[in-house]
């Protein structure tokens, strides 16, 4: 047969741009999502949710600069530089972690605790708090009402959502005057097998998927590469179960 030379980089990049525009990676979480109900893999025994940093390149930008972008404005220097300004992320934001600054975006997911398969997630600004995003990451389709989550996510409000719309909360507690950590371990303990998977997701992401930088710009074009990765490990989490690799 004819052969076919493979597409160089900006040719696959100018693709890819060309399908976000129109909303296809979105279409096709859903889709596939719905195949793997079909195949009998319905979202089972509560879910997990947790978030991981992503990094994006660093910006040398100058401090007045910075202050503009964090108030949502476009520096004035840019804006004569349409080549410039498209090498600006003006989206992605440094926050503080463990005592170390990272400056990017934040991949919040969902998965099932049976079967270990992303349901929901969400990709914002490095600086939105887990615990705003629960809202979004909720599977109401999930059999059971039990929320696993770690101690970003303890709050009143987190509660009181949860109580609001049927979940049992399983989230890690963090120790406070009233309510000494010793007194909660025992509970953290119990749950931290079960938290610990969605750990295995950001780490296949992170080893297997070929690291967790992104090649784009902006938070639309990292929404769109994120949900692509999201869906990607589904189907590598997909082919793992159709040869009975099930999460212990």
């Amino acid at each position: 047969g004819a052969m076919h030379s493979i597409p160089d980089a900006t040719t696959v990049a100018l693709f890819k741009e060309r399908l976000r525009q129109v909303g296809i990676f979105a279409e096709l979480f859903q889709r596939f999502d719905a195949y793997l109900k079909k195949q009998g893999l319905q979202a089972r025994s509560g879910q997990i949710i947790d978030a991981t940093l992503v990094p994006v390149p660093k910006q040398r930008n100058r401090r007045e600069e910075n202050e503009d972008i964090k108030q949502g404005k476009v520096p004035e220097a840019w804006q004569d530089h349409p080549n410039r300004l498209r090498q600006k992320d003006l989206d992605a934001r440094w926050v503080k972690k463990n005592g170390v600054s990272h400056y990017g975006y934040k991949n919040s997911i969902s998965i099932d605790v049976t079967y270990g398969l992303i349901r929901r997630h969400v990709l914002t600004p490095a600086t939105i708090h887990d615990s705003r995003m629960l809202p979004a990451l909720l599977d109401g389709e999930n059999t059971e009402a039990m929320v696993w989550a770690d101690s970003a996510y303890q709050s009143t409000v987190v509660d009181s959502v949860l109580k609001e719309v049927g979940y049992e909360g399983r989230i890690q507690e963090k120790g406070r005057r009233q309510h000494p950590l010793a007194a909660a371990k025992a509970r953290n303990r119990e749950g931290s097998k079960t938290r610990s998977r969605v750990e295995h997701v950001f780490a296949q992401m992170a080893m297997v998927m070929g690291g967790r930088l992104p090649r784009c710009i902006g938070l639309a074009r990292a929404r769109a590469w994120w949900c692509l990765r999201n869906l990607v490990f589904n189907f590598l989490r997909f082919t793992q179960l159709q040869y009975g690799v099930v999460q212990a």
